[in-house]
């Protein structure tokens, strides 16, 4: 018999992570639900690993780092469950986290993502997101980084998107936003590759709500802030504006979107000495010599929106609200 849910873990070298993420859901208080390690070509034992220590968990190797999209759709595809929920292999969640998602999606059957409230793992009362937000400026932004969490979120469930570090999905959205061989465009190869989900299933009319009762620590990756997240961090904001944001709220937010670029851009300069920075550029420069490759892309999505320019535009966050 199927399992309600299917947790998918993508993992690249996450040796030092995975006890701890593995352990708090053998702890769930909601027992119903497979987990499944995507392996992206690890080099530091974790397959091996999990096979010796986790015999129950379900391991996928793809046997080369073929990024963080492909592994969540490897996953999305061998999954057996009607939900999905998506988690980072460097978070520990706590025993309600499953639990309280599927509270919150059986009394909402109409909406299709649901987003965990995503603290620091060592500090524990700091968010890292309560959901994604959309800026005007054409920026995603995580609601409550780094703001101490006092429930100020709590009874605003509407956001943009869930952040794909620990999210839950309905396995009917993501079929619905299929892209190639799953719901990720794998083009993005990692970062942002949930906010392009979270754009695609806005323009269908969908909506995410936040779960503050669903609570995950995420340690962040060890590679955020560096050269490498900031590479794909600066191509694929770019990408994803371009692939997504129809032409109407284009023309009318292009002034923000190319003043935000610019301050980012003078931001790099600045500390052009720093490998991160340098990446951004670097990123930045990647994104804008690609758009002409993703006109395609984004005829085809600008094809499937079924709601209005004002709908759509309602959902977004002015500058001064995203942060």
């Amino acid at each position: 018999m199927s399992p309600t849910v299917s947790v998918v873990i993508p993992n690249y070298n996450g040796l030092a992570h995975l006890r701890t993420c593995l352990e708090a859901l053998r702890r769930q208080h909601f027992r119903d639900f497979e987990t499944i390690v995507v392996d992206d070509g690890s080099q530091d034992g974790s397959p091996a690993w999990v096979q010796a220590h986790y015999p129950q968990v379900r391991l996928i190797a793809l046997g080369r780092n073929r990024g963080l999209a492909a592994a969540a759709n490897r996953g999305i595809a061998a999954a057996q469950g009607s939900w999905i929920a998506l988690l980072n292999n460097d978070t520990e969640a706590d025993p309600d986290w499953l639990s309280a998602l599927l509270v919150a999606a059986a009394s909402s059957p109409e909406i299709g993502a649901f987003a965990s409230k995503i603290r620091l793992f060592d500090r524990r009362q700091i968010l890292h997101s309560a959901g994604d937000l959309y800026g005007t400026d054409g920026i995603p932004r995580n609601r409550g980084v780094w703001e101490e969490d006092r429930g100020q979120y709590d009874d605003q469930p509407e956001v943009f998107g869930a952040c794909g570090a620990a999210a839950l999905y309905r396995r009917e959205l993501l079929e619905e936003l299929a892209w190639g061989p799953g719901p990720f465009d794998e083009r993005l190869f990692m970062y942002l590759e949930d906010v392009d989900l979270a754009w695609r299933a806005q323009l269908r009319g969908h909506r995410c709500h936040f779960v503050p009762r669903a609570v995950v620590y995420h340690k962040l990756s060890a590679t955020a802030g560096g050269p490498l997240a900031s590479y794909y961090v600066g191509r694929n904001t770019l990408l994803v504006v371009a692939k997504n944001m129809p032409g109407p709220l284009l023309r009318r937010y292009f002034g923000r979107i190319v003043h935000a670029q610019l301050r980012i851009a003078r931001e790099a300069w600045g500390r052009f000495r720093g490998a991160a920075a340098r990446a951004r550029l670097r990123g930045m420069l990647a994104g804008f010599l690609l758009l002409p490759a993703w006109w395609p892309a984004r005829r085809r999505v600008q094809a499937s929106r079924t709601i209005s320019i004002e709908d759509l535009a309602s959902r977004l966050s002015a500058v001064s609200e995203a942060g």
